[in-house]
């Protein structure tokens, strides 16, 4: 009796020990082999666009907006793991399946080219600009903070063209990752999570009262409040890292030598034509890929976010004078006070921030026009001339503003770029709900092992494994894309009213 109890636990202990190496072995693959596009994805969720709304939010509200910082992030998750998956499972990004689904139909095919197709793309342009002008701006905004001789058109000037010897290094759009792109991202951004780190422990913050503006509050409803957190859920969730993640989701990131070619899809090749990837491929790269996202989004771009919004809820909110109300907040204020109140080495530190966010979405932003362009017009360019076409388009407006205007019109072009990016947005999530809720895109055919004779004489999925959205997933998707275009409807319709009054 006692050998086999002594014998059950050796098994036991054996079975346990198996467990924990397997356990740390899948921990080592990942950090090894798929850490990186989630932390790439993750920088456009803290752009600069998105400090200036998290700073009128806490300056205005001070920590009761949390629970919007929150629920955008959650929102943003869902719609990058669906851009994920469409990618991993078809190997094929947004932008081309948009390309696929509405260039060559077979009836009313000019109707959808020049309705769906070419009007998509536009604002698809138009989305990667606006980011790109946020970006301008933040980094030329932050050089200023930290060189005070510098006029804001010398900072927009030196801004604009500061990453194109970054991008000539290497493609990181081909079918293998380049390293060395996702290292600097991940050191921006591990830089302002410490900057913020930093910036946060210099101030009293009151936690117990922080941590509650994660809940629900009557203050979303309340004057200003709605229109606040609309802006917050609209500067959160962007459309090019849509773009950006689907197509990094296409690469092989376990085999080593793999052919440099991109996955791209002729101009007259429907779903019905296509080949999505082997399920081996699909089971090597899809759970890690959702776990990285997922993580780099709720640990990097909620938690930056969060920190953005109870700083000024600390600074400005709570330590304004009772016997005026609170004001918003822009870049320079929050600059300003924390230079006096907390002290120059924290105020540099913001700066530094600032910076390091501007810089690293602005990356960010011309490799997603990339994509954008290889995939809706099958039209492949050179990183560095992608780079000064869309910082030309960005610089004019933002020159024109800084030398005419100054300060005050930066950041209102700063927040009309977020504005335009959340008008944009519900034009881009759509084809992504439906894309990954088809069967016919998202089925992947078994290995010849798998298929029973039920397949080849049955119903015609029996051979194929569906990936597409079940219905909860697709409720959600649905129940999120009415909520952003309510919300659009809202900001719109209260800007009209603005400008009349």
């Amino acid at each position: 009796m006692a050998d086999s109890q002594s014998n059950a636990s050796a098994r036991s202990s054996r079975t346990l020990h198996a467990r924990i190496r397997s356990i740390g072995s899948t921990i080592v693959l990942h950090t090894k082999k798929h850490v990186g596009v989630g932390v790439v994805c993750a920088v456009a969720y803290f752009d600069p666009g998105n400090w200036g709304v998290d700073l009128q939010a806490g300056s205005q509200f001070g920590h009761r907006l949390l629970f919007v910082v929150l629920l955008a992030g959650l929102f943003a998750a869902f719609l990058q793991v669906l851009a994920t998956r469409l990618g991993c499972v078809t190997g094929l990004d947004l932008a081309s399946h948009c390309r696929v689904l509405l260039y060559d139909r077979p009836k009313h095919t000019r109707l959808y080219r020049w309705l769906g197709l070419y009007p998509l793309y536009i604002l698809s342009e138009v989305a990667i600009i606006s980011t790109d002008l946020a970006e301008l701006l933040g980094s030329a905004i932050a050089l200023c903070l930290l060189f005070p001789r510098l006029e804001l058109w010398h900072g927009v000037l030196i801004t604009a063209f500061d990453v194109v010897l970054l991008l000539a290094l290497r493609d990181p759009l081909r079918s293998t990752r380049v390293r060395m792109f996702e290292v600097i991202i991940a050191c921006l951004v591990l830089a302002v999570l410490i900057c913020m780190v930093i910036i946060i422990t210099k101030v009293h913050v009151d936690w117990p009262q922080a941590f509650e503006g994660f809940l629900p509050s009557k203050f979303l409803f309340s004057a200003g409040g709605l229109y606040t957190s609309v802006g917050v859920l609209g500067a959160t969730v962007m459309p090019h890292s849509l773009f950006l993640g689907s197509t990094l989701a296409t690469q092989d990131r376990v085999t080593v030598e793999r052919l440099e070619v991109l996955h791209v899809a002729d101009s007259r090749e429907t779903h019905a034509d296509r080949e999505n990837n082997t399920l081996d491929f699909i089971r090597a790269h899809l759970n890690h890929g959702i776990f990285d996202v997922v993580g780099s989004l709720l640990g990097f771009a909620v938690l930056i976010n969060s920190m953005i919004l109870i700083l000024a809820g600390t600074v400005f909110f709570q330590g304004h004078d009772s016997m005026t109300a609170p004001t918003s907040a822009s870049l320079f204020d929050a600059y300003n006070l924390i230079y006096h109140r907390v002290g120059p080495p924290a105020a540099t530190v913001f700066a530094i921030a600032l910076l390091a966010s501007g810089q690293s979405s602005s990356i960010i932003a011309t490799v997603a026009g990339q994509a954008v362009s290889e995939g809706f017009l099958n039209w492949r360019v050179s990183p560095v001339v992608r780079r000064l076409l869309t910082r030309m388009i960005a610089v004019i407006p933002a020159m024109a503003v800084a030398i005419a205007v100054g300060r005050p019109g930066i950041n209102a072009l700063l927040v009309a770029s977020q504005v335009i990016l959340s008008i944009v947005l519900p034009f881009i999530t759509l084809p992504l709900i439906y894309l990954t809720s088809s069967k016919a895109v998202m089925c992947v055919r078994k290995p010849e092992t798998l298929v029973s004779t039920a397949g080849e004489l049955g119903n015609p999925w029996d051979d194929s494994i569906d990936y597409s959205n079940g219905k909860a997933s697709i409720v959600v998707g649905c129940t999120i894309w009415l909520l952003m275009s309510t919300a659009n409807v809202y900001v719109i319709t209260t800007l009209i009213i603005g400008a009349r009054s």
